[in-house]
């Protein structure tokens, strides 16, 4: 019943007032027990408190009571109560082992009878066990029995023979009903196992076996691992294995038998070529009290392993041979073997497939080399010939062979010179014999047949032949001159050299040979206008009257050098006042710059360089002097050219002059003045300079007839002016103020250099 559950109003069967329960300390004991039930002082109500398990209780009992005393005060009264606990099919029956195991022996006749373990149920009366069920089976049944006590147990019967070979255990399930309603079971495993009996013969999977094996194998190696069954157990169902009385000593010898697996090993060596196939007899044996045993025939089968290496023979070769040899030519007959079987001795022979020869089978196992390109020497001098002969096998295996064929040179190549042209440039004025080059061919034969001879074909010009101009050293091919060369004369040269090899025929090429003559600066130039005896002075004579730009005369000089050395250029090497005349450095030209005046010398000398270009340069010079003449007219005037220096200084001032001669009164003091500082400065002489319309700056007086002015400023040829007869230095146009020139007076003829064997002064010069 459920907690609170009502199980009976104690007021009501004691005939108790209600209302006076609480007064009179209604108490409710439970005699050794629980307090499962409990009194409500209120209404009188018996209830329960905690849920009654019956089995827990009043285990293994028909009946159960639940005693309790009841007690009150005031009175004191004591009441005894009995509740009866009712059964409940509340516990399913149970066995006591869940697994029951049997051995039943597989020989056992039928009818035996086995006892199972009962079932128990807590519960009581019809709710106990009642009755048990066995799943279906085709060996077993149960019978169920009654106990003194009215307990149920069953008994296992076996209906038919077991075979433990065909069925070694039997799952049953027995199960136990009590009568309660609902019915409650409970289930137990019935295992039942069979024990053997000797009654099965050891069996091979099969028969007759058929083992392939490779020759060589190692000693150890598994052949077949045997295994033959009993479907018995135990000792019925150990086996041993023996080689029965049939099998040869010679197969027992070769492979050895584990009795215990069945294992089979090779022990001896295996040669395909010694035996090939083995047959044997194996029994297997059990260990049961009436042993039974089982046979098997093996046969074994050795294959054949590609352990045998294939061999080439040579039955000819021929070496050397000459390169020119015909093609399909046999250079050598070769022979292959193998000692294997089958696909193992089947072998095939071949060779570098970059090479100038063939394979041809001839018959079985024989093979030609046969020349299948053309050879040629200066290639390939020798071919390392390898034969390489293979079986198919697996893995294949292989040998070679190898052999030099040489080749002998035949004269199959002309010599080569490295160019079909050479251009030789030879200077001239050479030393005769010169080495001029090296002209070597190549001729890739050998011996006799590389061995060359070089020759200068045969050419005449102007009746002149080659081997009279040059020589070549018929050994290394060195040219030489056999002369010296002038350019002027002749400047090239166009001939043919040979060279030829030893050879039988002999070969040859010939290479073509421009000798070029290369000039030399070894002419002068020669001046040919204006002409002139050797040494002599060339005169010419001009009018004074000649205008600026006026020609008047050409310098004409011829080379007779080639275009870059003959390139000639024209300087001043001397002239007497280089403001008068101009010279073009390119053509010779002499023209004047200006008109001559009357302070101008009425003789002039020029010297003229002609200069080529080449390196060092050659030169030659001329002197012309010249002249210059008066008209009537003019003539009184000439005269005057000898007015001394000082007075003709600013006559180049023309205008300007006559505008500023006003204040020239006032700038020839100043000029006074300063000479005189000057003088009183230097302590050199210097005579006074008289005033005039031409300020003197300096007059020096020399004992030489003519002198020339050379200053290290090339400036003061614009400013100053020299005169080369008297040795005196005027001013040519005004001088900047401030500037300061050191000028020097030397003999004439030294040029413009102040050598140390020329007598020469020098003369500071301030400008204020």
């Amino acid at each position: 019943m459920k907690e609170g559950s009502v199980v009976a109003n104690l007021a009501t069967d004691l005939s108790l007032d209600v209302k006076t329960l609480n007064q009179r300390k209604m108490r409710l004991d439970i005699i050794a027990n629980k307090k499962y039930l409990d009194v409500n002082k209120e209404t009188g109500e018996l209830y329960v408190v905690e849920k009654i398990d019956r089995e827990n209780i009043c285990p293994a009992k028909s009946s159960c009571y639940l005693r309790l005393e009841i007690t009150l005060d005031n009175p004191v009264r004591i009441f005894n109560i009995e509740v009866e606990i009712l059964d409940m099919n509340d516990n399913a029956p149970q066995f006591r082992r869940d697994i029951i195991h049997l051995d039943i022996s597989e020989a056992t006749s039928k009818g035996e009878r086995f006892s199972l373990s009962n079932a128990v149920d807590p519960d009581v009366g019809t709710n106990s066990v009642k009755s048990y069920h066995l799943s279906d089976s085709e060996h077993f049944l149960i019978e169920v029995q009654t106990g003194r006590e009215g307990s149920k147990f069953s008994e296992l019967i076996l209906k038919t023979a077991l075979d433990r070979e065909q069925h070694s255990v039997h799952n049953l399930i027995l199960t136990a009903v009590d009568g309660g309603t609902p019915a409650r079971s409970g289930t137990a495993s019935v295992i039942v196992r069979v024990l053997d009996t000797n009654d099965n013969a050891p069996n091979f999977n099969k028969v007759n076996y058929n083992i392939n094996i490779m020759e060589n194998s190692p000693i150890g190696s598994l052949v077949i691992d045997l295994n033959a069954t009993d479907l018995d157990e135990g000792s019925n169902s150990d086996i041993t294995y023996s080689y029965s009385l049939y099998t040869s000593e010679k197969t027992q010898d070769t492979f050895q038998l584990n009795p215990s697996t069945g294992e089979i090993t090779v022990k001896g060596m295996l040669n395909y070529e010694d035996l090939r196939i083995y047959d044997m007899e194996v029994i297997a044996t059990d260990k049961g009290a009436s042993a039974l045993s089982g046979q098997c025939s093996i046969k074994v089968l050795v294959e054949d392993m590609n352990d045998n290496h294939p061999e080439i023979s040579i039955k000819s070769f021929q070496s050397p041979v000459k390169e020119n040899i015909e093609l399909e030519t046999v250079i050598a007959v070769v022979s292959v073997s193998d000692k294997d079987s089958g696909d193992n001795g089947v072998v095939d022979l071949h060779i570098p497939d970059n090479m100038p020869f063939t394979l041809r089978e001839s018959s079985d196992n024989y093979y030609e080399l046969v020349v299948s390109e053309p050879l040629d020497r200066e290639k390939a001098p020798e071919y390392d010939i390898t034969f390489t002969v293979t079986d198919r096998g697996s893995p294949p295996l292989s040998d070679n062979e190898t052999m030099t064929l040489e080749l002998l040179d035949v004269n199959d190549n002309v010599p080569q010179f490295p160019q079909s042209f050479y251009t030789i440039r030879v200077m001239e004025n050479n030393a005769p014999g010169a080495l001029l080059s090296s002209l070597t061919a190549f001729d890739p034969d050998l011996h006799e047949n590389q061995y060359l001879v070089y020759f200068i074909l045969e050419k005449e010009i102007a009746n002149t032949s080659m081997s009279m101009l040059f020589s070549i050293n018929p050994e290394n091919g060195n040219l030489y001159a056999l002369k010296t060369f002038d350019y002027e004369i002749e400047n090239e040269f166009l001939f043919h050299i040979e060279a030829r090899d030893s050879g039988s025929p002999p070969l040859s090429s010939n290479v073509t040979v421009h000798i070029i003559i290369v000039d030399q600066n070894d002419n002068a130039p020669v001046i040919v206008s204006p002409w002139r005896a050797q040494g002599s002075v060339v005169e010419e004579t001009i009018p004074r009257s000649t205008d600026k730009g006026s020609l008047v005369a050409k310098v004409i000089a011829l080379d007779t050098d080639s275009v870059h050395n003959s390139r000639i250029t024209y300087q001043f090497l001397q002239v007497t006042d280089a403001t008068l005349f101009s010279l073009d450095q390119y053509n010779g030209e002499i023209r004047t710059m200006r008109m001559f005046s009357y302070r101008d010398p009425r003789h002039q000398r020029l010297v003229v360089v002609a200069k080529d270009n080449g390196e060092p340069a050659l030169s030659a010079t001329v002197t012309i002097k010249l002249s210059t003449l008066e008209t009537a007219v003019n003539k009184a005037y000439s005269d005057m050219t000898e007015v001394p220096l000082e007075y003709d200084i600013f006559s180049d001032l023309n205008l300007y002059l006559v505008i500023g001669l006003g204040s020239v009164s006032f700038l020839l003091l100043i000029t006074i003045l300063v000479t005189i500082v000057l003088k009183c400065q230097t302590p050199k002489p210097s005579s006074a300079a008289p005033p005039c319309r031409n300020s003197v700056l300096s007059e020096r007086n020399s004992t030489i007839a003519d002198s020339t002015l050379v200053s290290n400023d090339a400036y003061w040829y614009s400013m100053f002016l020299a005169e080369t007869r008297k040795g005196k230095m005027v001013v040519r146009q005004p001088v900047p103020k401030g500037s300061r020139y050191i000028v020097s007076s030397l003999p004439r003829g030294t040029g413009l250099t102040n050598t140390s064997d020329s007598a020469a002064s020098t003369l500071q010069v301030s400008l204020i």
